[in-house]
This record gives structure tokens, sequence and C-alpha cells, in this order.
């Protein structure tokens, strides 16, 4: 049973007859445990109509460039696949998304999207609904815990949203049955286009391409799996332990394919519980409470992926010691090239620039130093935000925008007052030696390159 808290009716439209159910595919792009694509299959079945799934592409989706477009493209190939393995056709097609879907929505019973929690996506499913003459459904695919129920607010931080979400979890944590496709849709006449050539769909998007794809990383719900599988069996009974250390590689690596939805959050609690490991309850922490309550951060603060979303205490403090002496001042085109004089810092450029992804506690010092090293706390947001959404595989999501605000004081206490932080919570070289390898660090870093 898909639980109802997870489905929104998004317009007042009447139910009207129509060739099939739609399900407009957008942020849950797999074709397994995606409780959106359940829910328009378990429709279509009781209309006794086919489901086909549209997906939406485009070049305008804000900072997007080529790397982002590869891998989600490769993801969307697999995809593909395995929608026509449970006879369902895929159309993907190169347009605007919420035109797209209206378009095709046109000869739909019933529409059916899944959930995004950015200002974009929001609007593109308003958009949507008010062109649409059929209903369309929305159903909360991408959390264990629906943001609303889970809570109505804005959280402060992970511990006033950790006893609501723990109240609630295991009512969340159920298998998601699949669907047996009554009606396939494979012989629709309905086109899409062809996505298999991904350089010439970059090319005809007119995707950004001075950031290229990751080498080594390939998009996919069956990447997602097999990675997924290799952390539980190699690192997870030591993630408690070790998921902090940077000379360490303890991460489970599934935030590019948590960022695409090309697997479900759902799947990797079931597995990682499923797996009895001693390092079960952290990860469930990082992966629920900590990613969910970025999207509580998404959905109630409108200003989100702006400073202005710091709280009142860190902004006032930042404001304070806005025109304290800094010992040293970088530009972004500095940063962005890792030209300075701290070798932690660059090394975590570095890995970011090379593999997309940056190890997590580097990227809170990363995002430190940035303040400490710019001209006022304003720049040093602007940069920080730049440096993450261009670069980085699962930036312009609500984890990028939340993990760049902590280093400005979102979601955490103040502390000590000191120079240039103020109140803002300080990390420093001597620190990172103290605790990790950090040769170890920069070495594996190196060794990238």
């Amino acid at each position: 049973m898909i639980q109802e808290q997870r489905i929104q009716l998004l317009n007042d439209a009447c139910p009207v007859k129509g060739d099939y159910v739609l399900y407009w595919m957008q942020q849950a792009q797999r074709s397994e445990c995606n409780h959106a694509l359940e829910y328009a299959i378990e429709r279509a079945n009781g209309l006794k109509l086919p489901v086909i799934v549209f997906f939406g592409i485009t070049g305008s989706f804000p900072e997007a460039n080529a790397r982002h477009m590869t891998f989600m493209l490769q993801g969307l190939v697999r995809t593909g696949e395995g929608l026509a393995r449970r006879g369902l056709l895929f159309v993907p097609r190169i347009v605007s998304p919420e035109r797209g879907a209206a378009l095709l929505a046109k000869r739909a019973a019933l529409a059916v999207t899944d959930r995004g929690y950015l200002r974009v996506q929001r609007e593109w499913r308003g958009t949507a609904a008010g062109l649409m003459s059929c209903p369309l459904v929305q159903v909360e695919s991408d959390v264990v815990v629906p943001v609303e129920t889970a809570s109505p607010k804005e959280e402060y931080g992970a511990g006033t949203l950790r006893p609501k979400i723990s109240r609630l979890l295991y009512a969340y944590l159920k298998p998601l049955k699949k669907r047996r496709v009554a009606l396939p849709s494979l012989g629709m006449k309905i086109t899409g286009d062809d996505i298999s050539d991904i350089d010439a769909v970059l090319r005809r998007v007119r995707a950004d391409r001075s950031v290229g794809p990751v080498t080594g990383l390939r998009g996919g719900s069956d990447a997602a799996k097999a990675l997924l599988k290799e952390f539980i069996m190699n690192r997870l009974d030591r993630f408690d332990d070790l998921r902090n250390d940077p000379g360490e590689d303890y991460l489970s690596g599934m935030g590019p394919y948590l960022h695409f939805g090309q697997i479900s959050p759902l799947q990797i609690a079931l597995a990682v519980l499923d797996s009895g490991s001693p390092g079960a309850g952290r990860y469930i922490e990082e992966l629920v409470v900590r990613r969910e309550l970025a999207m509580n951060f998404a959905l109630y603060n409108r200003s989100y992926d702006r400073y202005e979303c710091l709280p009142e205490w860190a902004q006032a403090t930042l404001r304070k010691h806005a025109r304290d002496r800094r010992a040293h001042l970088y530009t972004r085109d500095e940063l962005e090239r890792a030209g300075t004089h701290d070798r932690y810092w660059n090394a975590a450029r570095r890995e970011l620039l090379v593999t997309g992804k940056m190890h997590g506690y580097m990227r809170m010092y990363w995002g430190k130093k940035i303040l400490e090293w710019s001209r006022d706390p304003e720049e040093a947001y602007g940069t920080a935000l730049y440096l993450n959404n261009k670069y980085s595989m699962d930036g312009r999501d609500p984890n990028g925008f939340a993990g760049v605000a902590w280093c400005f004081g979102k979601h955490d206490r103040a502390w000590p007052e000191r120079a240039v932080f103020g109140k803002v919570r300080y990390m420093n070289d001597r620190g990172l030696e103290r605790k990790f390898n950090m040769g170890g660090y920069c070495s594996r870093v190196d060794a990238l390159a």
C-alpha cells in the first residue's frame, strides 16, 4: 500500500476519459521502488488503461552542465530499458518538462508525477497543473518519511527533527510492492526523442561544456545498486567509526544517485537495515534524518539558495565581524583553480573537480575556509554555492544548499566568539591533522589526477 500522506492532488480538474494514464517522471528517475510509478500503474489497472512514462529534458535547469546531464542521461537510458521490461512505454522528449507533460496530458485520463523540493521543480508542477484538464496527482517518492508528515514547519536542526522522524520511521520503512502492469503500452504510437547518443542530446540542449563528465562514474540504477551492495559488504561495518575521516574511504557514494532519483532512499534504508551491520544506525541517521532535514529546509525556507536563509543570530554575528582583518584573501577565480596556501583545501577542491564529489568532512572545512578567505560573508556564500553547484554531482539540490548553509551557521548553534567567524563554528588545519590521516587524504586525491 502507498501511504496516503505521500499523495497530493495538485489541481481541481474533474475526472475525464482518456487513452492512458500519464506518469510524468522528473525527480524519481528509476523504474523500480518508485512510489509515483507504482501509484500510476495501480490507478491505470483500475481504469483499464495503459501507462506511458514521460520525461522532459531541458538545458535550462539552473546551473546544470554537461557533467550533470551526462550522468542523468546515462541513467535515463537504463531507466528506459527497465520500463520496457515492465511493458511500459518511455517517452523522453527534449522539451520544457511542464509543457511536455501538459501536451501529453491532453489524451490522459489521469496524470501522476513525483515530487521535487526546489523552486524550479515546484514551479514546473504548478504550471503543469494549471494547464492540464485531467487531474494531476503528486506522489512523494524520494524521502522515507513524507516531509510535511514529519514536520509542518522549518526545523531548527537535526536535534529538533530527529524525534519527530523517529516516531514515524518504522511506519514508513515498508517495502514497496511492485505492481503488475495489466495493459502494456509498448505498442502505442507515441514517439519520444532518441537519447542513446548522449553527446548529440547535449548539443541539442546547448549544454554548458565548461565542466566535463566524471571519468569512471556512470549513471543508472544498476550502477547505484552495485555500489550499494559493495558499500554494505566492505565499508558499512566501520561507517560509524570512520565516516568522518578523509584519509579513509568509508562513505557510500550514494549522493549522485540520490540526487537524480536513480535509487530510492527507501531501497537503500531497507538494504542497510537488513544487513544487520553495526554501522546501520549511523547510516540511517545520515540518510533519513540529515537528508530529510535538507528537504525540510528547501520546502519551508523561501531563501534556501540565498544568504538570507541563515538564522538571524548567524547573520548578526557575521555582520558584526564582516570588516575583521583576514590573514588571506582569495578571489573566486583563485579558489576555483585551487590556488590557495592550504594544502588540504586545495586537495578537497581537486577531489571535487576530478570526482564530482568531496568527502563530507572536507566539504565542511572547504566551506568554512571560503568564509575565512573572502572579503565578506555574502561574497563567500555566493562563491561556495557557485563552486558546489558547478562541480558537485549532488549540488543544486536540497542537500547541497543545506550543506553550504551549514558552513555559515544554519542547522548549528552559536559557538564562542572569534574574529571573522563571530559565533559561527570554526575549523582549522590543525584540527584536521589532530584527528585524521591528512597525508593519506592528500595522497589519495593526488592519485586521482
